[in-house]
């Protein structure tokens, strides 16, 4: 494979205004990444550009889930859960290996909330929405041997459904790379410095390179603001009142020897009732999620906070008591922040996640809305600007979301699994990374299922500026190794340097700067600043 058109190339380009444009998209998560695939299928001359790196907000600390929101047929919201499910079903085919099944199980003990039936009301509702039927209740005794290490006194015995899991930066970038096959651009490290009115109109944007600080100004008939949660920043640079109430969702992972689970197991937190849940993800099991107020400045990462660590700490103990889980028994963290429109609920976690579009003296704002349903609000989106385009109006719904991948038949020295990963995560490009394989590099990464030619691939052809976007979006050893992979650097540097053409100055620069934002961002805050979250009873045990 050619390596893609350089960054400097295309700002070279940028400078000399070689393309019109009919659609400028600022943000490069999922939403972002998935108008400019909807727009560019369309045949309409579309950039995107992203202030920091591709997934870096929301779409790549995300709870990972592809699901339909089960709790929101309870709100009555059967609209959002049938585009969901439906939605869950399609990117399951079409993106396999990328977008996996994962079973949900919730156990029944006498006396708690929900009950069984209602439960299983809710359950009914939710297969029939997305044309699926199957077997939800088993007794105390199965469902035990699907969920073990959970108390036995007072079980009754359990639901179990199926929903959706998927690495969600990977599924970012492989929009991304469907939309440069369609012949979109894309850009990360690129802030738009401001948008340019004429008339009163969005007309354009003042583009500033992050690494070079050169600017750049470029003209064109949309404006479509992406940025989720950071969506109101942009409006309000034109007087727009605030509308969008920043909610954190915050993760723990930990080892799956320490917390062993074949199934996802969700529960209700014994604090206050909300859904916690533990599943197995990408070697490790992952727990989520907190649903707080983000009160901090929103140009600064986030991070998990003491109280968040034990609430989740708290829904684990009391989940699986024997399994006397630690703090030293967690890998990393990570917290996300949630575009949720505001209509001034106190509960947090009662506000809608329906998504939300404004048109505002010619500015397209996107915002709000699942991961799951990424496909429809890119469609929804377009709707709304096709009036100026009477020559591409053509529908595309019925279009798959991928093309197909590539074939790896006939590579017999690849599991089935190692197959089906790579042609999710890499689409057409599947078979190209098996050729770049060094020896030994079709191996997993120790605690992991990335093999090592996936960060080869990713330093020589997917736009990797820090070292950060190597190993915490491209990849996500960041999360699945203790001190965010500190043990393994030596090995990734050796890969991974050449293809980056650093020199040894770089390397350490970029490291350096890697772990200080891993300690800050994605460790355990101080441990003696964690409440504890053991009752007195359990303390004991």
């Amino acid at each position: 494979m050619k390596k893609a058109k350089s960054r400097a190339d295309l700002l070279n380009a940028l400078a000399k205004h070689e393309q019109d444009w009919d659609i400028v998209v600022i943000g490069g998560g999922i939403t972002g990444a998935g108008i400019l695939l909807e727009a560019t299928r369309r045949g309409l001359r579309v950039l995107l550009v992203e202030q920091k790196d591709f997934a870096w907000g929301t779409s790549s600390r995300s709870s990972k889930l592809v699901h339909g929101g089960l709790r929101y047929i309870k709100e009555g919201k059967i609209s959002l859960t049938r585009d969901s499910v439906r939605e869950r079903q399609q990117l399951l085919q079409a993106a396999a290996g990328l977008v996996e099944p994962q079973s949900f199980a919730f156990a029944d003990y006498q006396g708690r909330k929900p009950g069984r039936w209602m439960f299983a009301i809710g359950l009914v509702i939710y297969d029939f929405l997305a044309g699926l039927r199957g077997k939800h209740y088993f007794s105390a005794q199965d469902f035990q041997m699907l969920a073990p290490h959970i108390p036995a006194a007072d079980l009754k015995g359990g639901s179990c459904y199926m929903d959706a899991k998927t690495d969600d930066a990977r599924l970012v970038l492989r929009v991304l790379q469907e939309a440069r096959a369609a012949g979109a651009t894309a850009m990360n490290y690129l802030a738009v410095k401001n948008v340019v009115y004429v008339e009163g109109q969005a007309s354009g944007v003042v583009l500033q390179d992050a690494l070079s600080k050169q600017e750049y100004q470029l003209k064109a008939k949309v404006i479509i603001n992406a940025t989720g949660a950071w969506a109101d920043g942009l409006r309000q640079q034109q007087g727009q009142s605030a509308r969008l109430r920043p909610l954190r969702g915050s993760h723990l992972l930990l080892p799956a020897w320490r917390l062993p689970v074949a199934q996802a197991v969700s529960l209700m937190h014994p604090r206050d009732g909300r859904p916690v849940f533990v599943y197995p993800w990408e070697g490790v099991s992952l727990v989520g999620t907190t649903d707080v107020d983000h009160c901090t400045d929103m140009q600064e990462e986030t991070a998990i906070t003491a109280e968040e660590v034990a609430y989740l700490m708290e829904a684990m103990d009391f989940q699986f008591p024997q399994l006397q889980l630690k703090l030293d028994d967690i890998i990393a963290t990570y917290a996300g922040i949630r575009p949720v429109i505001d209509t001034g609920k106190a509960d947090p976690s009662k506000e809608g996640r329906d998504h939300a579009i404004w048109l505002e003296k010619g500015l397209l704002t996107v915002t709000g809305g699942k991961l799951t349903t990424f496909r429809l609000i890119a469609q929804d989106a377009l709707k709304h600007i096709d009036h100026l385009f009477p020559d591409h109006q053509a529908e595309q719904e019925a279009e798959s979301l991928f093309t197909r991948p590539s074939d790896l038949a006939n590579e017999k020295q690849l599991s089935h699994t190692q197959k089906s990963r790579l042609q999710g995560h890499h689409g057409e490009s599947a078979a190209e990374i098996v050729q770049i394989a060094q020896d030994g590099e079709l191996d997993y990464i120790p605690g992991t299922l990335t093999m090592w030619v996936e960060l080869r691939w990713a330093a020589r052809f997917e736009e990797v500026v820090h070292l950060e976007d190597l190993l915490l979006r491209r990849t996500r050893l960041g999360l699945l190794l203790r001190l965010g992979g500190l043990a393994l650097l030596p090995r990734i540097r050796a890969i991974c340097q050449p293809e980056l053409e650093w020199d040894d100055e770089r390397w350490d620069v970029e490291q350096t700067s890697y772990l200080q934002l891993w300690s800050k961002h994605y460790a355990l805050p101080a441990k003696a600043s964690i409440p504890e979250w053991r009752s007195p009873q359990r303390q004991s045990i």
